[in-house]
């Protein structure tokens, strides 16, 4: 089965690609590494969702954000590649959520992201990951994930 047909057994589908909203490219491929610009959960209307982790957003509601975010994600790369089934391996993600300072359950969070990209490319949606807090984030929004993806020819 093909990632994309696990998306749609899913039945999730993959949002319109962002347009950069500063001086940079969603995307940069060297050599087998293809670089993912940081993402956030981005609502079919546009607007992201805005909120701290820790006072008005809970750990379910985050989760939810990282797979948006995860979804993305998902389709920058598809954009970049065409088929997703190019992706041998998701390297590294980087999952920062906009978090109260006493806030502790950020991997929790990132799960949400960290989950789908397994859900929907097996073993080779396995990855190293970082989950870390952060003070703010663009827009407001409740998280931001980057990946690093090794890919086929």
């Amino acid at each position: 089965m093909t990632p994309e047909q696990k998306l749609a057994e899913l039945g999730l589908t993959l949002p319109q690609v962002p347009v950069p909203v500063a001086n940079y490219v969603p995307f940069r491929i060297v050599g087998d590494l293809l670089y993912l610009s940081g993402q956030g959960p981005k609502r079919p209307d546009g607007t992201y969702r805005p909120g701290r982790l820790g006072r008005d957003a809970t750990i379910e509601e985050g989760y939810a954000d990282a797979q948006l975010a995860g979804l993305q994600l998902l389709a920058v790369a598809k954009a970049a590649l065409g088929d997703l089934s190019r992706i041998k391996a998701v390297v590294k993600l980087l999952g920062m959520v906009n978090a109260e300072p006493d806030f502790a359950d950020h991997p929790k969070v990132i799960n949400g992201c960290s989950d789908l990209l397994v859900n929907v490319l097996g073993e080779a949606g396995r990855h190293a990951r970082s989950a870390v807090g952060m003070g703010s984030l663009p827009n407001a929004m409740t998280v931001e994930v980057e990946a690093i993806l090794q890919i086929a020819p």
